[in-house]
């Protein structure tokens, strides 16, 4: 019985299967170091906003709502100073586009402003700026009409969602006359017939009784507005300038409008005082 044959296993041949496979695997890391990483996937888009509806399927912003900021005091960025505090404006690019007369009638209203202001005098704030006031408002919704009630010296406000014009001829009103719409979940008023005897804060900046102003209210989430003021005034500026800011919903248990007097002069009087 013939025993078998060892097989014999030349150094050329084992060297050349060597390389072969080093090559092999050496192009599969090349490869796979040339493919591009996977791209991450795009967020989802997200949806907007959908306010809830009324009975009669209107966007529902009913509730009570209130202004975080310090435009009261200036709607312009601003630095502290006594009894004001210090802030970032509301209005869009923050300039006013005031006509050189009116530039100067604001600051003088800016140096008189303890007493000149009408404020200080308990007047009605005018809108835009009962809005802004540091001071809460509710909203009541009906099906031809809006209200809005200020806690502030006890101001109520009826915006006719009828469709009906504004009267005619020009009418001294202290907080204008408002006519609204919807643009989807957007409510815009526009508001004219103005007196001339408000200001936008208590840095001076005013309007005259041509004042035009276009609000938008936007809801941008259940406890969230997005307020937007657009200010037209053919005497005063030399073109159209916008006041936007966030309106927060009052998340108080039970929480309610309560009521704030005002007396004339009493708040500079006591901080001369200091």
């Amino acid at each position: 019985m013939t025993a078998p044959r060892a097989t014999r296993r030349t150094p050329g041949r084992t060297a050349a299967a060597a390389t072969a496979l080093w090559l092999l695997a050496a192009a599969g890391a090349v490869e796979g170091a040339s493919a591009s990483p996977a791209e991450p996937a795009a967020p989802a888009a997200q949806e907007p906003y959908a306010a809830p509806r009324t009975g009669d399927g209107q966007p529902d912003l009913q509730g009570i709502w209130q202004a975080l900021n310090t435009a009261a005091w200036d709607i312009q960025d601003h630095a502290a100073r006594a009894g004001v505090p210090a802030g970032q404006g509301v209005v869009v690019g923050n300039e006013i586009p005031y006509q050189e007369w009116a530039l100067a009638q604001k600051q003088e209203n800016f140096e008189n402003r303890l007493t000149a202001d009408p404020e200080a005098q308990c007047n009605m704030p005018g809108v835009p700026r009962i809005t802004y006031m540091p001071y809460p408002f509710q909203i009541l919704q009906f099906s031809d009409r809006i209200l809005i009630l200020y806690e502030y010296i006890h101001v109520t406000r009826t915006i006719y969602m009828d469709g009906s014009p504004h009267p005619e001829g020009h009418i001294d009103f202290w907080m204008g006359d408002s006519r609204g719409h919807w643009e989807g979940d957007t409510l815009v008023v526009d508001v004219i017939h103005f007196n001339d005897r408000t200001w936008f804060d208590r840095a001076g900046n005013f309007h005259s009784d041509a004042l035009h102003v276009v609000e938008r209210y936007t809801p941008t989430g259940p406890d969230h507005l997005l307020y937007e003021a657009t200010i037209e005034d053919p005497k005063v500026f030399t073109r159209p300038w916008t006041m936007r800011m966030p309106l927060y919903r009052r998340q108080e248990a039970d929480v309610q409008l309560l009521e704030y007097e005002c007396y004339a002069y009493s708040e500079n009087e006591l901080a001369a005082d200091k």
